[in-house]
């Protein structure tokens, strides 16, 4: 078994740079100039400003993140309005093409994505001559679950690939564990990130099986799942990682998390991962993916002060504590013998 302890450090250097004699009082003057102007940004009211007059920590700002990362992005949101109190960000939670058609059409400056940006979409802001900036934030393992009475609770690529695409449509062709029935596929939502992974990286481009629904939103999928013996269902890494969440603890009590294996032909159980933080890091568990903050800002302005918060030592700590694996920070692989 291997567990993941993390540890993220941040150093902070400041040079000084010594003035001649002769400049000390200019030098003291801009000094004071500077203190007071930046007291006076940091105190404004955020409400007597104009759309486009916010600093990296005042201000108001709307962005839109993938409704797959609502949980850890409201994490975000909160802890990062608390340590600046003149920040006020605005979350919608949309399917992944609702989000990237946001920040094309300039209806947010900032989203929240499981992919960058694709070349064609990146020339649509070059001709509003615009280059994105691009934040990497974290790794997700997207988590397959199945009714707790489900016996088929180790699965491979391959098998998920039959299973999604329809060429296996009853449980007792998958594994001969005596279960049976019709196989019903969840998903959270039409055009959702969870949806294109599949087919890009599970089917690699089959269409998808005709038993497939979308539950409208993530607990109505795990919901669903939970009620419904023959179901599974995939869902982000962060709807049922955070332990210390008492919603979190419900689901898990409700459903089963698969192990899969990138392997063709499994030695053991040892040969499947479930999504935990060390399998995330190892590069073990195959439903891998990165997530990404990407910004149209041309000017340091809130959207970019809240990726700067989300990529730094705090915003990770956030990541860890969600069960993600976060973008920056040290880590260290502790590797224990079986008993």
């Amino acid at each position: 078994m291997s567990v993941l302890t993390s540890s993220i450090s941040e150093t902070l250097t400041l040079n000084m740079t010594k003035f001649p004699v002769n400049l000390r009082f200019l030098s003291l003057g801009l000094t004071v100039a500077g203190a007071l102007l930046s007291t006076a940004a940091c105190n404004r009211d955020p409400n007597a400003a104009g759309p486009d007059d916010d600093t990296s920590t005042t201000g108001r700002i709307n962005i839109s993140v993938d409704e797959t990362f609502a949980p850890i992005l409201k994490s975000h949101i909160d802890t990062f309005q608390q340590l600046y109190t003149y920040a006020h960000v605005t979350a919608a939670y949309k399917p992944e093409n609702d989000v990237a058609q946001d920040i094309l059409t300039d209806k947010v400056r900032a989203v929240v994505l499981a992919r960058p940006l694709n070349a064609n979409e990146k020339s649509v802001l070059e001709k509003q001559m615009l280059i994105p900036r691009t934040t990497h934030i974290a790794t997700d393992g997207l988590a397959i679950i199945l009714h707790p009475s489900n016996p088929d609770s180790l699965l491979t690529m391959a098998q998920l690939s039959d299973i999604f695409s329809g060429k296996k449509a009853d449980w007792k062709e998958i594994s001969g564990k005596g279960k049976s029935g019709q196989i019903d596929v969840v998903f959270d939502a039409n055009r959702s990130s969870t949806t294109r992974y599949v087919q890009d990286s599970i089917t690699r481009g089959a269409a998808l099986s005709k038993r497939v629904f979308a539950a409208k939103s993530n607990p109505a999928l795990l919901d669903y799942v939970a009620t419904h013996p023959n179901a599974i269902g995939i869902v982000g890494a962060n709807w049922i990682s955070d332990r210390d969440d008492a919603a979190v603890q419900r689901f898990l009590k409700r459903v089963t998390i698969a192990g899969i294996s990138a392997e063709a032909s499994p030695k053991s159980a040892d040969d499947y991962y479930q999504p935990f933080q060390a399998y995330l890091a190892l590069k073990k568990y195959p439903l891998r993916r990165e997530v990404y903050i990407i910004s149209r800002e041309g000017r340091a302005g809130l959207g970019t002060g809240f990726a700067s918060f989300v990529a730094g030592t705090k915003g990770q700590l956030i990541v860890l504590k969600s069960g993600l694996m976060p973008a920056t920070g040290q880590t260290r692989i502790v590797n224990t013998s079986k008993k």
